[in-house]
């Protein structure tokens, strides 16, 4: 069955683990003594309704007892699709965990309060998915209960959020109003709202195309094979993921950093041999001439070969309590490649409110800024605009093995 994966975001107290709950809750993917408990639970509290919150606190509870639960990922189906669920946190200490939940999404959901509009948060995870290509942000405004089902207060929200659209270039947005509480627009159409003419957001979401990893062929190798015996004395394959593209035997391929071309001689997948490869696909590579390829190189098109350097500018969200200064050196991941990097300069860092860049001479805990690279060796890499997967790294603190940054490739 078709799979869809989305983020959802927002500020604390939004009402994210209620929508979540709510779309597990009526799409049948919770065990029936779990409803049960919940329903037992909101019954002790006085509440008149069942506190689908519960579903997301229960998982977490059942986390911290050691049970073996993947709470940052939730999953569940409907007739049409199959659904993975990244969680983002919503206080503002977490932005970081939006980065990496979003490194593979279709789609973001961001919440908002009607209450309270746009707020921090709502900016910083849209600036967010801006940055990280997300190709269709949904708009939940949610606990439209509590505004009397508004359509003027749903109105003003939007008119606000289109200002942030333009001026982060967001392409596709779509705005739902909801209350996740009582299910209004979240899997069925609201009877209270008769005046918003849209989907809910279950059929929104069944029915959203794919993000598209289409480009030119890369593939970064990430193991060398070669067998030590007589039989296979001349053997030579290099293992390793294809990020984008296709590569086809015969295809002439350009190596890097090195620059050298050869032709693909075989393309391997469990023992099979293939005529051609498509991206994901991990597959063992062999070349026709006895070039020398090492962990960390990359095989791409001839046709469209990727940029190589020792020095970029990049978008950087910082991760870390300690704050990034000028000079500081890190180990750069990129691809299958590591390498010791220092961070030149910080260019800017953005005003989360304004959007302006101001100039600064550190960066702090979920800061967004532009920065200088320079590498000890030479990568082969893209624009992440480009090429998500070859366009984005993360930096490593050399002392304590954390990461402390992931960034988006800008430029060269």
């Amino acid at each position: 069955m078709d799979l869809l994966r989305f983020i959802t975001a927002g500020s604390v107290d939004d009402g994210k683990s209620t929508l979540i709950g709510r779309l597990l809750f009526d799409s049948g993917a919770v065990a029936r003594d779990l409803v049960e408990a919940i329903e037992r639970s909101s019954e002790k509290s006085g509440s008149d309704q069942v506190n689908l919150a519960l579903l997301t606190d229960g998982l977490k509870a059942e986390r911290e007892q050691g049970i073996t639960i993947d709470v940052a990922y939730k999953y569940f189906s409907t007739e049409k699709r199959k659904f993975i669920i990244a969680d983002a946190p919503g206080h503002v200490q977490y932005t970081r965990n939006m980065v990496t939940g979003a490194s593979n999404v279709d789609a973001a959901v961001i919440l908002v309060d009607a209450r309270q509009g746009i707020v921090e948060q709502t900016r910083r995870h849209s600036f967010l998915a801006s940055l990280l290509g997300i190709p269709h942000v949904i708009l939940a405004i949610n606990k439209m209960d509590l505004v009397d089902h508004s359509e003027d207060r749903f109105n003003e929200i939007v008119q606000e959020y289109e200002g942030i659209k333009s001026r982060m270039h967001l392409e596709d947005v779509i705005y739902i109003p909801v209350s996740a509480l009582s299910g209004e627009n979240v899997a069925r159409k609201s009877e209270n709202m008769p005046w918003f003419k849209g989907q809910p957001l279950l059929e929104v979401l069944e029915t959203l195309p794919h993000r598209k990893d289409v480009g030119p062929a890369r593939f970064p190798v990430q193991w060398v094979i070669r067998p030590h015996s007589d039989e296979h004395h001349d053997y030579r394959g290099y293992a390793g993921q294809l990020q984008s593209g296709v590569l086809e035997e015969g295809q002439e391929v350009t190596l890097l950093p090195s620059g050298g071309k050869s032709r693909i001689k075989s393309i391997e997948l469990g023992g099979e041999r293939l005529e051609r490869a498509s991206a994901p696909m991990s597959v063992t590579i062999q070349l026709e001439d006895d070039i020398d390829v090492s962990r960390g190189d990359m095989i791409v098109s001839s046709e469209d070969p990727a940029l190589s350097g020792r020095e970029f500018v990049a978008h950087l969200c910082w991760m870390d309590h300690s704050k990034l200064n000028p000079r500081n050196r890190f180990v750069l991941q990129h691809t299958t490649r590591r390498s010791v990097a220092m961070v030149q300069s910080i260019e800017a860092v953005y005003d989360i409110h304004s959007l302006e860049k101001e100039s600064r001479d550190s960066m702090e805990l979920n800061d967004i800024g532009l920065v200088r690279i320079k590498t000890a060796e030479r990568l082969s890499f893209d624009e992440y605009k480009k090429n998500r997967r070859t366009g984005s790294f993360i930096l490593i603190d050399e002392s304590s093995n954390s990461t402390v940054a992931a960034g988006m490739i800008s430029a060269g």
